[in-house]
């Protein structure tokens, strides 16, 4: 699993906190992430100020869709 955050997030405390922030989130589900899969996750402007329990539903999504995806392919 991999994080970025563009630069285009004006200064470093703002990209720091959006990158800790989605890192924070993952943690949250990485237990409901598939297996194998590599995944980068770049994160927007509103990482940062968006409420957190939405971010972690951003991400519970992204594993239900990554899980989905895997299934098809090895079916």
């Amino acid at each position: 699993m991999g994080f970025a955050v563009s630069r285009q997030l004006r200064g470093a405390v703002k990209r720091n906190r959006a990158r800790r922030r989605i890192q924070a989130a993952y943690r949250e589900i990485r237990t409901q992430m598939a297996p194998n899969v590599e995944v980068v996750v770049v994160a927007r402007a509103n990482a940062a100020t968006r409420p957190f329990p939405e971010l972690v539903e951003d991400m519970r999504r992204l594993a239900e869709a990554l899980t989905d995806r895997t299934r098809t392919a090895t079916a």
